[in-house]
Protein backbone atom coordinates (compact mmCIF):
# COMPACT_ATOMS: atom_id res chain seq x y z
CA UNK A 1 0.00 0.00 0.00
CA UNK A 2 0.95 3.67 -1.15
CA UNK A 3 0.53 5.99 1.83
CA UNK A 4 0.25 9.76 1.66
CA UNK A 5 3.87 10.93 2.77
CA UNK A 6 6.00 7.81 1.79
CA UNK A 7 7.45 9.64 -0.38
CA UNK A 8 7.31 12.85 0.74
CA UNK A 9 11.16 12.85 2.35
CA UNK A 10 9.68 12.54 5.94
CA UNK A 11 11.94 9.89 7.77
CA UNK A 12 9.86 7.41 9.75
CA UNK A 13 10.69 8.85 13.27
CA UNK A 14 9.92 12.37 12.26
CA UNK A 15 7.78 14.94 14.01
CA UNK A 16 6.80 17.38 11.89
CA UNK A 17 4.52 20.41 12.58
CA UNK A 18 4.24 23.84 10.77
CA UNK A 19 2.28 26.58 12.08
CA UNK A 20 0.38 28.46 9.59
CA UNK A 21 -1.46 27.21 5.96
CA UNK A 22 -0.71 24.44 3.56
CA UNK A 23 0.72 21.43 5.69
CA UNK A 24 4.35 20.49 6.85
CA UNK A 25 5.06 18.55 3.46
CA UNK A 26 4.08 21.71 1.38
CA UNK A 27 6.02 23.60 3.70
CA UNK A 28 8.94 21.83 3.37
CA UNK A 29 9.08 22.02 -0.42
CA UNK A 30 8.30 18.68 -1.04
CA UNK A 31 4.95 19.83 -3.38
CA UNK A 32 5.72 22.47 -5.25
CA UNK A 33 2.52 25.08 -5.27
CA UNK A 34 1.36 25.85 -8.46
CA UNK A 35 -1.37 27.92 -9.90
CA UNK A 36 -2.36 25.72 -13.08
CA UNK A 37 -1.97 22.32 -13.67
CA UNK A 38 0.10 20.42 -16.24
CA UNK A 39 -1.46 20.55 -19.33
CA UNK A 40 -2.03 17.45 -21.55
CA UNK A 41 1.33 17.33 -23.34
CA UNK A 42 3.83 18.18 -20.57
CA UNK A 43 4.15 14.89 -19.76
CA UNK A 44 5.19 13.10 -23.35
CA UNK A 45 4.32 10.14 -23.43
CA UNK A 46 5.38 8.24 -19.69
CA UNK A 47 2.23 7.12 -18.35
CA UNK A 48 2.22 7.89 -14.87
CA UNK A 49 3.19 10.98 -15.66
CA UNK A 50 0.32 11.80 -17.75
CA UNK A 51 -2.31 10.20 -15.48
CA UNK A 52 -0.88 11.82 -12.38
CA UNK A 53 -1.57 14.82 -14.33
CA UNK A 54 -4.86 13.92 -15.41
CA UNK A 55 -5.65 13.47 -12.07
CA UNK A 56 -4.84 17.01 -11.62
CA UNK A 57 -6.12 18.04 -14.28
CA UNK A 58 -9.55 19.41 -12.67
CA UNK A 59 -7.53 21.65 -10.18
CA UNK A 60 -8.89 25.37 -10.78
CA UNK A 61 -11.53 27.50 -10.65
CA UNK A 62 -14.72 26.12 -11.36
CA UNK A 63 -16.15 27.12 -14.37
CA UNK A 64 -13.11 25.70 -16.75
CA UNK A 65 -12.88 22.49 -14.58
CA UNK A 66 -14.11 20.29 -17.63
CA UNK A 67 -12.46 22.16 -20.22
CA UNK A 68 -9.27 21.39 -18.59
CA UNK A 69 -10.27 17.68 -18.14
CA UNK A 70 -11.71 17.50 -21.56
CA UNK A 71 -8.32 18.30 -23.07
CA UNK A 72 -6.81 15.08 -21.78
CA UNK A 73 -9.54 12.89 -22.98
CA UNK A 74 -9.72 11.49 -26.85
CA UNK A 75 -11.88 13.32 -29.13
CA UNK A 76 -13.81 10.52 -29.75
CA UNK A 77 -14.46 9.94 -26.22
CA UNK A 78 -15.17 13.77 -25.13
CA UNK A 79 -19.12 13.06 -24.70
CA UNK A 80 -18.42 10.30 -22.12
CA UNK A 81 -17.79 12.95 -19.42
CA UNK A 82 -21.17 14.56 -19.23
CA UNK A 83 -20.63 18.39 -18.14
CA UNK A 84 -22.55 20.38 -15.28
CA UNK A 85 -22.75 23.90 -14.67
CA UNK A 86 -22.32 26.65 -12.00
CA UNK A 87 -22.18 25.52 -8.59
CA UNK A 88 -22.88 22.10 -9.79
CA UNK A 89 -19.25 21.67 -10.68
CA UNK A 90 -17.92 19.24 -8.10
CA UNK A 91 -14.58 17.35 -7.66
CA UNK A 92 -14.24 14.02 -6.40
CA UNK A 93 -11.18 14.12 -4.07
CA UNK A 94 -9.55 10.84 -4.11
CA UNK A 95 -6.48 9.14 -2.52
CA UNK A 96 -4.35 6.83 -4.34
CA UNK A 97 -4.30 3.61 -2.03
CA UNK A 98 -1.92 1.59 -4.33
CA UNK A 99 0.22 2.80 -7.11
CA UNK A 100 -1.78 2.43 -10.33
CA UNK A 101 -1.43 -0.73 -12.66
CA UNK A 102 -0.66 -0.36 -15.98
CA UNK A 103 -1.59 -3.20 -18.63
CA UNK A 104 -0.52 -2.78 -22.74
CA UNK A 105 -2.93 -4.41 -24.60
CA UNK A 106 -2.95 -5.67 -28.20
CA UNK A 107 -4.09 -2.53 -29.74
CA UNK A 108 -1.04 -0.74 -28.17
CA UNK A 109 -3.58 1.11 -26.03
CA UNK A 110 -3.11 1.00 -21.77
CA UNK A 111 -5.75 0.20 -19.34
CA UNK A 112 -4.88 1.73 -16.04
CA UNK A 113 -6.72 0.67 -13.05
CA UNK A 114 -6.09 2.94 -9.78
CA UNK A 115 -7.55 2.02 -6.16
CA UNK A 116 -8.81 4.90 -4.10
CA UNK A 117 -10.10 5.88 -1.19
CA UNK A 118 -12.65 8.43 -1.90
CA UNK A 119 -12.23 11.65 0.89
CA UNK A 120 -15.20 13.94 -0.41
CA UNK A 121 -16.52 16.29 -3.00
CA UNK A 122 -14.95 19.77 -3.51
CA UNK A 123 -17.72 21.91 -4.34
CA UNK A 124 -17.61 25.36 -6.30
CA UNK A 125 -18.27 27.56 -2.92
CA UNK A 126 -14.81 25.87 -1.59
CA UNK A 127 -16.28 23.49 0.88
CA UNK A 128 -15.63 19.66 1.00
CA UNK A 129 -18.42 17.84 1.33
CA UNK A 130 -18.36 14.34 2.65
CA UNK A 131 -17.84 11.55 -0.27
CA UNK A 132 -20.75 10.33 -2.21
CA UNK A 133 -19.14 8.33 -4.80
CA UNK A 134 -18.85 4.50 -3.70
CA UNK A 135 -16.16 3.56 -6.03
CA UNK A 136 -12.59 1.81 -4.48
CA UNK A 137 -11.24 1.62 -8.11
CA UNK A 138 -11.21 3.66 -11.57
CA UNK A 139 -10.17 1.93 -14.66
CA UNK A 140 -9.54 3.81 -17.96
CA UNK A 141 -7.48 3.22 -21.06
CA UNK A 142 -4.66 5.08 -22.56
CA UNK A 143 -3.87 5.77 -26.55
CA UNK A 144 -1.01 7.60 -28.39
CA UNK A 145 -2.20 11.00 -29.44
CA UNK A 146 -0.65 10.71 -32.84
CA UNK A 147 0.98 7.76 -35.00
CA UNK A 148 2.52 8.36 -38.33
CA UNK A 149 2.99 4.66 -40.41
CA UNK A 150 2.28 2.43 -37.59
CA UNK A 151 4.71 4.54 -35.37
CA UNK A 152 4.49 6.81 -32.24
CA UNK A 153 5.50 10.42 -32.15
CA UNK A 154 6.21 10.70 -28.12
CA UNK A 155 6.03 14.40 -29.08
CA UNK A 156 2.02 14.28 -29.30
CA UNK A 157 1.30 12.69 -25.79
CA UNK A 158 -1.12 11.05 -24.93
CA UNK A 159 -4.98 10.38 -24.36
CA UNK A 160 -7.35 9.41 -22.57
CA UNK A 161 -10.22 6.49 -23.76
CA UNK A 162 -13.11 5.70 -21.72
CA UNK A 163 -12.92 7.78 -18.87
CA UNK A 164 -14.78 7.93 -16.06
CA UNK A 165 -17.86 10.06 -16.20
CA UNK A 166 -16.61 12.51 -12.81
CA UNK A 167 -14.14 14.76 -12.49
CA UNK A 168 -11.25 12.90 -10.39
CA UNK A 169 -8.82 15.13 -8.24
CA UNK A 170 -6.34 13.24 -5.82
CA UNK A 171 -5.75 14.86 -2.26
CA UNK A 172 -2.02 15.59 -3.45
CA UNK A 173 -2.83 17.80 -6.30
CA UNK A 174 -5.82 19.91 -3.96
CA UNK A 175 -2.28 20.03 -1.61
CA UNK A 176 -0.53 21.56 -4.66
CA UNK A 177 -3.33 23.99 -7.07
CA UNK A 178 -5.12 25.13 -3.67
CA UNK A 179 -5.10 27.50 -0.56
CA UNK A 180 -6.66 26.05 2.37
CA UNK A 181 -8.55 29.25 3.94
CA UNK A 182 -10.81 29.74 6.80
CA UNK A 183 -13.11 31.76 7.34
CA UNK A 184 -15.27 32.68 10.39
CA UNK A 185 -19.22 32.93 11.31
CA UNK A 186 -20.69 34.19 14.72
CA UNK A 187 -21.65 31.18 17.09
CA UNK A 188 -25.47 31.08 17.30
CA UNK A 189 -25.49 33.31 20.22
CA UNK A 190 -23.35 36.06 18.34
CA UNK A 191 -20.57 35.73 21.18
CA UNK A 192 -17.52 34.27 19.02
CA UNK A 193 -15.44 33.73 15.85
CA UNK A 194 -16.30 29.86 14.41
CA UNK A 195 -13.70 28.29 11.88
CA UNK A 196 -15.08 26.86 8.28
CA UNK A 197 -12.59 25.61 6.40
CA UNK A 198 -12.47 26.23 2.49
CA UNK A 199 -9.97 26.27 -0.56
CA UNK A 200 -9.26 28.67 -2.75
CA UNK A 201 -7.41 27.82 -6.10
CA UNK A 202 -4.18 29.42 -6.81
CA UNK A 203 -4.99 29.99 -9.98
CA UNK A 204 -7.38 33.11 -8.44
CA UNK A 205 -5.14 36.54 -8.89
CA UNK A 206 -4.72 38.55 -5.54
CA UNK A 207 -7.27 41.40 -6.15
CA UNK A 208 -9.78 38.44 -6.66
CA UNK A 209 -9.27 36.60 -2.90
CA UNK A 210 -11.37 39.61 -1.42
CA UNK A 211 -14.28 38.71 -3.66
CA UNK A 212 -13.54 35.01 -2.97
CA UNK A 213 -13.86 35.38 0.73
CA UNK A 214 -17.20 37.54 0.27
CA UNK A 215 -19.03 34.90 -1.70
CA UNK A 216 -17.77 32.20 1.39
CA UNK A 217 -19.70 34.33 3.59
CA UNK A 218 -23.01 35.15 1.54
CA UNK A 219 -23.36 31.49 0.63
CA UNK A 220 -23.50 30.25 4.35
CA UNK A 221 -21.31 27.86 6.37
CA UNK A 222 -20.19 24.35 5.98
CA UNK A 223 -23.42 21.96 6.23
CA UNK A 224 -22.08 20.17 9.10
CA UNK A 225 -21.33 23.13 11.07
CA UNK A 226 -24.68 24.92 10.57
CA UNK A 227 -26.21 23.79 14.16
CA UNK A 228 -23.30 26.06 16.19
CA UNK A 229 -23.39 29.43 13.48
CA UNK A 230 -25.67 32.11 11.99
CA UNK A 231 -24.76 32.46 8.27
CA UNK A 232 -25.31 36.42 6.77
CA UNK A 233 -28.82 37.58 6.96
CA UNK A 234 -31.34 36.16 4.33
CA UNK A 235 -30.96 36.66 0.55
CA UNK A 236 -27.86 39.21 1.11
CA UNK A 237 -26.37 39.55 -1.97
CA UNK A 238 -23.03 41.02 -3.51
CA UNK A 239 -23.69 44.44 -5.68
CA UNK A 240 -20.93 44.01 -8.18
CA UNK A 241 -17.84 42.37 -7.07
CA UNK A 242 -15.52 43.70 -4.07
CA UNK A 243 -13.04 46.12 -5.74
CA UNK A 244 -9.45 47.15 -4.35
CA UNK A 245 -5.94 48.47 -4.78
CA UNK A 246 -3.37 50.69 -3.16
CA UNK A 247 -4.76 48.67 0.04
CA UNK A 248 -7.99 49.77 0.35
CA UNK A 249 -11.22 47.37 -0.40
CA UNK A 250 -14.95 48.57 -1.01
CA UNK A 251 -17.64 46.05 -0.65
CA UNK A 252 -21.07 46.46 -1.04
CA UNK A 253 -23.60 43.98 -0.44
CA UNK A 254 -27.62 44.06 -0.51
CA UNK A 255 -28.22 43.18 3.31
CA UNK A 256 -31.68 43.42 5.08
CA UNK A 257 -31.91 45.05 8.47
CA UNK A 258 -30.00 47.94 10.08
CA UNK A 259 -28.74 46.65 12.98
CA UNK A 260 -25.34 48.58 13.33
CA UNK A 261 -24.30 46.03 16.29
CA UNK A 262 -24.57 43.27 12.95
CA UNK A 263 -22.81 45.48 10.75
CA UNK A 264 -19.93 45.73 13.18
CA UNK A 265 -19.96 42.28 13.90
CA UNK A 266 -19.83 41.92 10.25
CA UNK A 267 -16.91 44.01 9.67
CA UNK A 268 -15.18 41.94 12.51
CA UNK A 269 -16.03 38.76 10.59
CA UNK A 270 -14.69 40.11 7.50
CA UNK A 271 -11.25 41.19 8.83
CA UNK A 272 -11.07 37.68 10.50
CA UNK A 273 -11.78 35.71 7.37
CA UNK A 274 -9.33 38.08 4.91
CA UNK A 275 -6.73 36.17 7.32
CA UNK A 276 -3.51 39.06 7.46
CA UNK A 277 -4.91 40.97 4.61
CA UNK A 278 -3.54 44.56 5.59
CA UNK A 279 -5.52 47.94 4.16
CA UNK A 280 -8.60 49.19 4.68
CA UNK A 281 -12.07 48.20 4.22
CA UNK A 282 -14.93 50.83 3.14
CA UNK A 283 -18.55 48.33 3.48
CA UNK A 284 -21.65 49.85 1.92
CA UNK A 285 -25.11 48.56 2.77
CA UNK A 286 -27.10 49.34 -0.12
CA UNK A 287 -24.47 51.94 -1.14
CA UNK A 288 -24.74 53.36 2.11
CA UNK A 289 -20.94 53.84 3.40
CA UNK A 290 -19.66 52.69 6.60
CA UNK A 291 -17.16 54.01 8.40
CA UNK A 292 -13.82 52.77 6.60
CA UNK A 293 -11.82 49.89 9.12
CA UNK A 294 -8.74 49.25 8.85
CA UNK A 295 -8.11 45.66 8.86
CA UNK A 296 -5.39 44.95 11.20
CA UNK A 297 -6.40 47.10 13.42
CA UNK A 298 -9.71 45.50 13.82
CA UNK A 299 -8.40 42.32 14.43
CA UNK A 300 -6.00 43.62 16.88
CA UNK A 301 -8.76 45.08 18.88
CA UNK A 302 -11.08 42.77 18.70
CA UNK A 303 -9.52 39.13 20.03
CA UNK A 304 -10.12 35.64 17.59
CA UNK A 305 -9.96 33.66 21.18
CA UNK A 306 -10.50 35.94 24.37
CA UNK A 307 -8.81 34.80 27.51
CA UNK A 308 -6.21 32.15 25.91
CA UNK A 309 -3.27 31.95 27.86
CA UNK A 310 0.24 31.09 26.93
CA UNK A 311 0.18 26.86 27.24
CA UNK A 312 1.51 25.27 30.69
CA UNK A 313 2.36 21.68 30.91
CA UNK A 314 0.88 19.54 33.55
CA UNK A 315 1.17 15.60 33.94
CA UNK A 316 0.09 13.11 36.82
CA UNK A 317 2.90 11.28 39.08
CA UNK A 318 1.98 8.99 41.80
CA UNK A 319 -1.33 10.36 42.20
CA UNK A 320 -1.25 13.93 41.82
CA UNK A 321 -1.22 16.65 38.99
CA UNK A 322 2.54 18.59 38.57
CA UNK A 323 3.74 21.12 36.91
CA UNK A 324 6.34 19.71 33.80
CA UNK A 325 9.98 21.69 33.59
CA UNK A 326 11.26 22.30 29.63
CA UNK A 327 13.68 24.36 29.16
CA UNK A 328 12.65 27.53 27.58
CA UNK A 329 8.91 26.90 28.46
CA UNK A 330 7.25 29.38 31.03
CA UNK A 331 5.78 26.19 33.82
CA UNK A 332 3.17 27.31 36.20
CA UNK A 333 2.23 25.95 39.31
CA UNK A 334 -0.83 23.43 40.20
CA UNK A 335 -4.02 25.35 40.73
CA UNK A 336 -5.50 23.29 43.50
CA UNK A 337 -5.25 23.06 46.40
CA UNK A 338 -3.08 19.95 48.02
CA UNK A 339 -5.83 18.15 49.77
CA UNK A 340 -8.28 17.67 46.50
CA UNK A 341 -4.68 17.15 44.20
CA UNK A 342 -4.96 13.27 45.21
CA UNK A 343 -5.72 10.02 43.34
CA UNK A 344 -5.75 11.80 40.21
CA UNK A 345 -5.46 9.37 37.17
CA UNK A 346 -6.44 12.28 34.18
CA UNK A 347 -7.15 15.81 34.13
CA UNK A 348 -8.62 18.71 32.26
CA UNK A 349 -7.76 22.43 33.21
CA UNK A 350 -9.43 25.57 31.62
CA UNK A 351 -9.98 29.04 32.17
CA UNK A 352 -13.03 30.69 32.66
CA UNK A 353 -13.63 34.67 31.48
CA UNK A 354 -13.35 35.62 35.16
CA UNK A 355 -10.40 33.64 35.39
CA UNK A 356 -11.53 31.19 37.38
CA UNK A 357 -9.96 27.67 37.18
CA UNK A 358 -12.31 24.70 35.93
CA UNK A 359 -10.25 21.86 37.18
CA UNK A 360 -12.32 18.49 36.24
CA UNK A 361 -10.22 15.18 36.92
CA UNK A 362 -10.95 11.68 36.43
CA UNK A 363 -10.38 10.38 40.40
CA UNK A 364 -9.61 6.93 41.81
CA UNK A 365 -13.07 5.24 43.24
CA UNK A 366 -14.06 2.50 45.80
CA UNK A 367 -11.98 -0.40 44.88
CA UNK A 368 -9.96 -1.26 42.05
CA UNK A 369 -10.59 -0.14 38.03
CA UNK A 370 -13.45 1.77 39.26
CA UNK A 371 -13.23 5.72 38.87
CA UNK A 372 -15.38 9.08 39.26
CA UNK A 373 -15.36 12.39 37.68
CA UNK A 374 -14.56 15.60 40.16
CA UNK A 375 -15.31 18.49 38.94
CA UNK A 376 -14.30 22.61 40.96
CA UNK A 377 -14.88 25.93 39.61
CA UNK A 378 -13.32 29.37 41.82
CA UNK A 379 -10.18 30.99 42.49
CA UNK A 380 -6.70 29.58 41.86
CA UNK A 381 -6.31 27.42 43.98
CA UNK A 382 -9.80 25.22 43.89
CA UNK A 383 -9.86 23.80 47.07
CA UNK A 384 -13.48 22.12 46.92
CA UNK A 385 -14.55 19.07 44.04
CA UNK A 386 -17.57 17.80 43.66
CA UNK A 387 -17.53 13.78 42.59
CA UNK A 388 -19.86 12.15 40.12
CA UNK A 389 -23.03 10.18 41.90
CA UNK A 390 -22.00 7.18 39.77
CA UNK A 391 -18.32 5.10 39.31
CA UNK A 392 -17.53 4.06 36.21
CA UNK A 393 -14.73 1.30 34.79
CA UNK A 394 -13.33 3.71 32.39
CA UNK A 395 -13.42 7.53 31.83
CA UNK A 396 -11.81 9.36 29.19
CA UNK A 397 -9.94 13.06 30.11
CA UNK A 398 -12.66 15.21 30.22
CA UNK A 399 -12.56 18.77 28.14
CA UNK A 400 -14.17 22.11 28.85
CA UNK A 401 -16.28 23.49 26.47
CA UNK A 402 -14.62 27.22 26.35
CA UNK A 403 -16.75 29.85 26.31
CA UNK A 404 -16.57 33.89 26.62
CA UNK A 405 -19.48 34.89 28.47
CA UNK A 406 -19.91 34.56 32.13
CA UNK A 407 -22.36 31.32 31.77
CA UNK A 408 -20.85 28.47 33.98
CA UNK A 409 -18.44 25.83 32.80
CA UNK A 410 -19.79 22.81 30.82
CA UNK A 411 -17.71 19.80 29.54
CA UNK A 412 -17.86 16.65 28.04
CA UNK A 413 -16.13 13.12 28.95
CA UNK A 414 -16.62 9.64 27.47
CA UNK A 415 -17.27 7.53 30.62
CA UNK A 416 -17.66 3.32 30.01
CA UNK A 417 -18.63 4.19 26.06
CA UNK A 418 -21.33 6.68 26.28
CA UNK A 419 -20.45 10.56 26.03
CA UNK A 420 -21.52 12.55 28.94
CA UNK A 421 -21.49 16.49 29.51
CA UNK A 422 -20.92 17.54 32.89
CA UNK A 423 -21.32 20.99 34.96
CA UNK A 424 -19.07 22.59 37.79
CA UNK A 425 -20.96 20.29 40.47
CA UNK A 426 -19.93 17.33 38.70
CA UNK A 427 -23.44 16.53 37.19
CA UNK A 428 -23.36 13.99 34.23
CA UNK A 429 -25.87 13.76 31.68
CA UNK A 430 -26.02 11.71 28.74
CA UNK A 431 -25.33 13.33 25.11
CA UNK A 432 -27.78 11.56 22.74
CA UNK A 433 -25.39 11.12 18.89
CA UNK A 434 -26.58 9.74 15.85
CA UNK A 435 -23.81 7.57 15.03
CA UNK A 436 -23.72 4.02 13.38
CA UNK A 437 -21.66 2.60 16.74
CA UNK A 438 -22.94 3.66 20.14
CA UNK A 439 -19.52 3.08 21.73
CA UNK A 440 -17.29 6.31 21.96
CA UNK A 441 -13.95 6.36 22.73
CA UNK A 442 -12.62 9.59 23.06
CA UNK A 443 -13.55 13.17 22.60
CA UNK A 444 -11.92 16.57 22.01
CA UNK A 445 -13.43 20.34 22.09
CA UNK A 446 -11.49 22.95 19.59
CA UNK A 447 -10.65 26.83 20.75
CA UNK A 448 -13.64 28.06 19.73
CA UNK A 449 -15.90 25.69 22.12
CA UNK A 450 -18.49 25.37 19.18
CA UNK A 451 -16.70 22.14 17.50
CA UNK A 452 -15.78 18.87 18.97
CA UNK A 453 -13.78 15.98 17.26
CA UNK A 454 -15.06 12.25 18.44
CA UNK A 455 -13.72 8.41 17.96
CA UNK A 456 -16.62 6.34 18.10
CA UNK A 457 -16.98 2.75 17.02
CA UNK A 458 -13.24 2.61 15.95
CA UNK A 459 -13.84 5.86 13.08
CA UNK A 460 -13.17 9.63 13.83
CA UNK A 461 -15.95 12.38 13.55
CA UNK A 462 -16.15 16.06 13.48
CA UNK A 463 -19.51 17.54 15.03
CA UNK A 464 -20.75 21.29 15.48
CA UNK A 465 -21.33 22.10 19.35
CA UNK A 466 -24.52 23.83 20.34
CA UNK A 467 -25.02 25.27 23.58
CA UNK A 468 -28.50 25.81 24.04
CA UNK A 469 -29.46 26.82 27.76
CA UNK A 470 -27.59 25.07 30.38
CA UNK A 471 -27.50 21.77 27.89
CA UNK A 472 -25.14 20.89 24.98
CA UNK A 473 -26.34 18.82 21.93
CA UNK A 474 -24.20 17.64 19.14
CA UNK A 475 -24.19 17.07 15.65
CA UNK A 476 -25.30 15.62 12.84
CA UNK A 477 -21.35 14.62 13.07
CA UNK A 478 -19.17 14.19 9.96
CA UNK A 479 -17.51 11.16 9.31
CA UNK A 480 -13.23 12.09 8.20
CA UNK A 481 -11.86 9.57 5.68
CA UNK A 482 -8.74 8.85 6.29
CA UNK A 483 -5.16 6.56 5.49
CA UNK A 484 -5.08 6.34 9.62
CA UNK A 485 -7.31 3.32 10.84
CA UNK A 486 -8.17 2.10 13.78
CA UNK A 487 -8.06 5.76 15.90
CA UNK A 488 -7.72 5.56 19.54
CA UNK A 489 -6.94 9.28 20.54
CA UNK A 490 -7.62 12.66 19.50
CA UNK A 491 -6.98 16.34 20.02
CA UNK A 492 -7.15 20.06 17.98
CA UNK A 493 -3.35 20.98 16.89
CA UNK A 494 -5.15 24.00 14.90
CA UNK A 495 -7.69 25.82 14.05
CA UNK A 496 -8.72 23.37 11.19
CA UNK A 497 -6.43 20.27 12.14
CA UNK A 498 -6.82 17.57 14.15
CA UNK A 499 -3.78 15.13 16.09
CA UNK A 500 -4.66 11.85 16.01
CA UNK A 501 -3.42 8.25 17.45
CA UNK A 502 -3.99 5.27 15.30
CA UNK A 503 -2.68 2.75 12.87
CA UNK A 504 -1.05 2.73 9.37
CA UNK A 505 -0.30 -1.04 9.70
CA UNK A 506 1.58 -0.03 12.92
CA UNK A 507 1.00 2.88 16.03
CA UNK A 508 1.10 6.27 14.12
CA UNK A 509 0.38 9.62 14.84
CA UNK A 510 -0.88 12.07 11.89
CA UNK A 511 -2.41 15.26 11.77
CA UNK A 512 -5.45 15.72 9.65
CA UNK A 513 -7.41 18.15 8.12
CA UNK A 514 -11.07 19.14 10.08
CA UNK A 515 -12.77 17.65 6.74
CA UNK A 516 -10.25 14.47 6.28
CA UNK A 517 -8.51 15.51 3.40
CA UNK A 518 -5.30 16.77 3.87
CA UNK A 519 -3.06 14.54 6.25
CA UNK A 520 0.79 14.71 7.61
CA UNK A 521 2.47 11.55 9.66
CA UNK A 522 3.59 13.38 12.82
CA UNK A 523 5.26 9.95 14.30
CA UNK A 524 5.28 6.74 12.91
CA UNK A 525 7.63 4.33 14.89
CA UNK A 526 5.73 4.56 18.29
CA UNK A 527 5.78 0.90 18.57
CA UNK A 528 2.86 0.56 20.83
CA UNK A 529 -0.78 1.68 21.10
CA UNK A 530 -1.71 5.42 22.28
CA UNK A 531 -4.05 5.61 24.57
CA UNK A 532 -3.57 9.12 25.71
CA UNK A 533 -3.36 12.26 23.40
CA UNK A 534 -2.84 16.14 24.16
CA UNK A 535 -2.30 19.26 22.19
CA UNK A 536 -2.15 22.95 22.54
CA UNK A 537 -3.78 24.55 18.84
CA UNK A 538 -1.73 26.91 17.75
CA UNK A 539 -4.09 30.21 16.65
CA UNK A 540 -3.98 33.72 16.01
CA UNK A 541 -4.20 34.95 19.04
CA UNK A 542 -1.24 33.39 21.03
CA UNK A 543 1.79 33.04 19.15
CA UNK A 544 3.24 30.11 20.77
CA UNK A 545 5.66 27.62 19.09
CA UNK A 546 3.50 24.96 17.20
CA UNK A 547 3.86 21.67 17.44
CA UNK A 548 2.79 21.40 21.22
CA UNK A 549 1.61 17.53 21.36
CA UNK A 550 1.88 14.83 24.01
CA UNK A 551 0.59 11.27 24.23
CA UNK A 552 1.35 8.48 26.18
CA UNK A 553 1.39 4.89 25.34
CA UNK A 554 2.77 1.60 26.55
CA UNK A 555 2.35 3.74 30.20
CA UNK A 556 4.95 6.02 29.13
CA UNK A 557 4.70 9.58 27.99
CA UNK A 558 6.24 11.55 25.72
CA UNK A 559 6.12 15.21 24.03
CA UNK A 560 6.92 16.40 20.60
CA UNK A 561 8.98 19.26 18.89
CA UNK A 562 11.63 18.29 20.13
CA UNK A 563 10.61 14.55 20.47
CA UNK A 564 11.60 12.95 24.01
CA UNK A 565 10.52 10.97 26.68
CA UNK A 566 9.10 12.61 29.45
CA UNK A 567 11.21 11.44 32.34
CA UNK A 568 11.01 11.78 36.39
CA UNK A 569 13.32 14.70 35.89
CA UNK A 570 11.00 16.93 34.29
CA UNK A 571 8.40 16.69 37.13
CA UNK A 572 9.20 19.77 39.52
CA UNK A 573 7.83 19.55 43.17
CA UNK A 574 8.18 15.87 43.96
CA UNK A 575 10.24 14.70 46.62
CA UNK A 576 13.78 12.87 45.56
CA UNK A 577 13.46 9.21 44.79
CA UNK A 578 15.54 6.92 47.57
CA UNK A 579 18.50 5.19 46.29
CA UNK A 580 17.72 1.63 44.59
CA UNK A 581 14.18 2.76 43.97
CA UNK A 582 12.55 2.86 40.25
CA UNK A 583 10.92 6.82 40.10
CA UNK A 584 7.55 6.24 38.66
CA UNK A 585 6.55 7.28 35.38
CA UNK A 586 4.98 10.39 34.32
CA UNK A 587 1.37 9.90 32.91
CA UNK A 588 -1.32 12.01 31.33
CA UNK A 589 0.40 15.17 30.59
CA UNK A 590 -1.77 17.86 29.73
CA UNK A 591 -1.72 21.62 28.58
CA UNK A 592 -3.62 24.60 31.13
CA UNK A 593 -4.39 27.51 28.61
Amino acid sequence: MVLLGAGCGIPAASDVRVDGKGGAAAEAGVISRGSEPPTRTASGSVNEAFVRNFLSAAAGEPDRAYERVKAFIAPEDKTRLQEKKGSEVALNVIRLREAAVYTLNSDSTTTVKIAVQQIGVLRANGTLAPPVATETEYEFGLRSASFNGGVNDDRAGLYVINPPNVLLLTDTALRQYYQDETVYFWSSDRTRLVPDQRYRPQAVPVERQVNEVLKWLVGGPSDWLRPAVVGLPDRTELINNATGGNGRWEVNLDMSGDDQNGIDQLITQLAWSLGDLPGKLELKIRNNAQPVVDLSERRASVALYPHVANPQRFGVYDGAIHPLDFDGELSGRVPLAPEVNRNVVSAGLGLAKDRRILAALVVTGSSKNRYRLAVGAGADPVSVLSRSSTEYSSISRPVWLRTVDARPGRGLVVADGRLYRFDEQARMFPVPLNLPSTEVTAVAAALDGQRVALIAGGRLYVAAVNLDGSGVSIGPSRELVTSLTHPTAVDWGREDQLVVAGSVGQPAIYEISVDGALETPLRTDLGAKVNHLTAYPTNRSVRAPSGAYMYEANGVAYRSSPFERIEPKRVRDIAPVPAGVRPSNPSAPFFLY
